[in-house]
């Protein structure tokens, strides 16, 4: 049904600039939010930033606020997450994420989603 593909990942030096693309393939019915998601070896995974259908309202995580984006491209079917002056703690796999909403749902929250991609490593030397 729903699969999620991302890309954009790369070898970075801190201060540099990426730009992931998700890419949904399927239909998801009614309101709905996608999210990126990361996790370095050894970490949580921890939430990243998060866009709504149709609203559009966004959230970001402490740390990436600032200096992450997350856009939407409706005719494409993408979300993208522009990430400007990137640190050595932004190294981790990152994950694309999709879920139905509904009132009082956290975004931030990754055991809320229902769809996951593979994940496009990224890498910031310091």
């Amino acid at each position: 049904q729903v699969q999620l593909v991302e890309s954009g990942g790369g070898l970075v030096q801190a201060g540099d600039s990426l730009r992931l693309s998700c890419v949904r393939s399927g239909r998801i019915v009614g309101s709905y939010a996608m999210g990126w998601f990361r996790q370095a070896p050894g970490k949580e995974r921890a939430f990243v930033a998060a866009i709504t259908w149709p609203g559009g309202y966004t959230k970001y995580a402490d740390s990436v606020k600032g200096r992450f984006t997350i856009s939407r491209d409706n005719a494409k079917n993408t979300v993208a997450l522009q990430m400007n002056n990137l640190k050595f703690e932004d190294t981790a796999v990152y994950l694309c994420a999709a879920t139905r909403t509904e009132y009082g749902l956290s975004v931030d929250a990754y055991d809320n989603y229902d769809y996951w991609g593979q994940g496009t490593q990224v890498t910031v030397s310091s």
